[in-house]
């Protein structure tokens, strides 16, 4: 079984994260670097780490690297490469790509000499003059940094923020890969209570009872890579989705809160978590969270409450962020953990004992966490 050089991309301060989750799976990591953890994996563990990956946003093939600073450079390496080992003859494959500060910076140009590189050496591999590319989805990547060139083929298709489950959505929801990595940040562990005050459409407490129950978080979606009948066989995926359904938690007993001012949020939400398996762990209501009342001890709360220019040309969310002082002020032995793009949180709030920098789609946000006693043994 041949051994791949895999890239698990993520977003910006969510890679220590991943390299826990690859870590988990028994995997080595190569490397950790701003939007992306390289390691060392087999065909199965292309499927493992699609199916199980929680805060990873893609599984990339790193297919090939080396220096190009002219158009016949990377073309020569590009064909170099044994193509054909992943892309069937039928195969349809797609070229993206980028480049910073190097010499070949016209990246539809670097696109279409990669494009043609492989081309060639596809009809010399498979001795044919004609690539009908009719079958299976192939989605290759250029990436120039300082003229070195990394070329990547795409193993997940849709990004793996894409589960599956969420039926209805609300204004600006925040991404199920952040919304787990915010979990995994926390201390919270199936064994005990969580709040989300403003679950908007059910992504944090969705994707916790996910983890609390250990769904998963692929089972219900599609990947390329299961397309590729060169690299992964039909019983492979079938073996490793097996696994995936015996490794699931019916037995726990899972306490988690979610609410929201709208009762339309509310019934998305709901929905969300029925299509995800996990209604039974959730607790919805309809309130305002200074009605709620946060009546267990050694409670872990996770949130995005709302944010934006209208709430911060309005004042509404100074004020909003002073009526969770007062509401939270009790909550001795809880640990909060706050998302937000105010910049003045800490002023009306409180100073957090770790602030973490994400970015929910291109907005700034900080990932304000407030740690609690542990609860006793």
């Amino acid at each position: 079984m041949p051994t791949y050089q895999l890239i698990a991309t993520a977003t910006f301060g969510l890679e220590a994260v991943v390299r826990r989750e690859l870590e988990a799976l028994g995997l080595t990591v190569l490397a950790t670097e701003n939007g992306k953890v390289t390691f060392e994996g087999t065909e199965n563990d292309i499927a493992r780490t699609n199916l199980w990956l929680r805060s990873a946003d893609r599984v990339l093939i790193k297919f090939g690297e080396f220096t190009a600073t002219t158009f016949d450079e990377l073309y020569e390496q590009t064909r170099n490469l044994h193509w054909q080992t992943i892309i069937p003859q039928d195969g349809k494959f797609d070229v993206n790509g980028k480049s910073v500060k190097s010499t070949l910076f016209s990246v539809p140009d670097c696109q279409r000499i990669v494009k043609k590189a492989i081309v060639d050496k596809l009809m010399f591999a498979y001795k044919t003059d004609l690539l009908p590319e009719t079958g299976s989805d192939h989605t290759v990547q250029i990436s120039l940094r300082n003229d070195v060139a990394t070329l990547t083929i795409d193993t997940s298709g849709d990004g793996l923020h894409k589960r599956g489950y969420r039926v209805e959505t609300v204004e600006a929801p925040l991404k199920e890969t952040l919304a787990a990595g915010l979990v995994q940040l926390s201390y919270w562990s199936k064994d005990r209570v969580l709040y989300d005050p403003f679950c908007g459409s059910g992504t944090i407490p969705i994707e916790a009872a996910m983890i609390g129950r250990n769904i998963a978080p692929g089972l219900n979606r599609d990947f390329a890579a299961k397309h590729w009948p060169n690299v992964i066989s039909d019983a492979t995926w079938k073996q490793i989705t097996k696994e995936a359904y015996q490794a699931i938690d019916y037995a726990s007993n899972i306490d988690i809160y979610a609410s929201d001012i709208s009762h339309a949020n509310l019934a998305k939400a709901k929905q969300n978590a029925i299509e995800a398996g996990v209604d039974d762990c959730i607790t919805f209501h309809v309130a305002d969270f200074r009605d709620l009342s946060y009546h267990h001890d050694y409670g872990i709360l996770i949130s995005n409450p709302p944010y934006g220019e209208r709430l911060l040309e309005s004042g509404d969310i100074e004020r909003m962020t002073k009526d969770m002082t007062r509401t939270f002020a009790h909550l001795d032995s809880w640990s909060l953990y706050i998302l937000t793009s105010y910049k003045p949180f800490e002023q009306h709030f409180k100073k957090a004992d770790r602030k973490r920098k994400f970015y929910n789609g291109r907005i700034e946000t900080w990932y304000h966490q407030y740690y609690g006693p542990r609860p006793p043994k």
